[in-house]
Formats: C-alpha cells, structure tokens, sequence
C-alpha cells in the first residue's frame, strides 16, 4: 500500500522514491533542533520543493506513522519469497 504521502492529491507535487530517499537523510541530518530546518531539507531533497513542502511531507508521514501504530491501517502480510533462508522474514 501506497503512503499517502505519495499522492499529490494530499500533499501537492508528487515525490519519487529518490526524493522520499533524500528526505529521509535529510531529517537524520537536520534534526529538530536544527535552525531553518525545513529549509535545510528542502534544499537537500531538491527538485525546488519549498521548505513548506517539506515540512507538510513530514506531517503527512507523522500521520501516516500514527496510523500505522494506533492499528487503523494494517500490517501488510508479505509472501516469502522462499529460499532466503531467513525463516519466511
């Protein structure tokens, strides 16, 4: 299942994975504490996202994130993909 985070409907432009990706260093990068945090993630995701653009991308994935805990959106069940020798992970 898709985040929604992915449809530009909820959250403007469309971001591709490699966006998501660099978004997702950048938060490690610039934490809360960071002055002109969003910003500086903006300027690392590039593709001129806006600072709040960014900063309503990591609304959207808190939300999502709560979700996913408070159980309103399930677990996807994953087939193995046998063989890994992982115990079906």
């Amino acid at each position: 299942m898709a985040s929604s985070s992915l449809r530009s409907k909820d959250s403007g432009p469309t971001w591709t994975p490699k966006q998501n990706k660099l978004f997702e260093k950048a938060l490690a990068q610039f934490d809360k504490d960071t002055p002109d945090r969003w910003q500086n993630v903006a300027k690392a995701v590039g593709g001129n996202k806006t600072a709040e653009e960014v900063k309503r991308h990591y609304e959207i994935l808190i939300q999502d994130l709560e979700h996913i805990e408070s159980g309103r959106i399930p677990i996807p069940k994953y087939k193995s993909s046998g063989g890994g020798g992982n115990g079906g992970r």
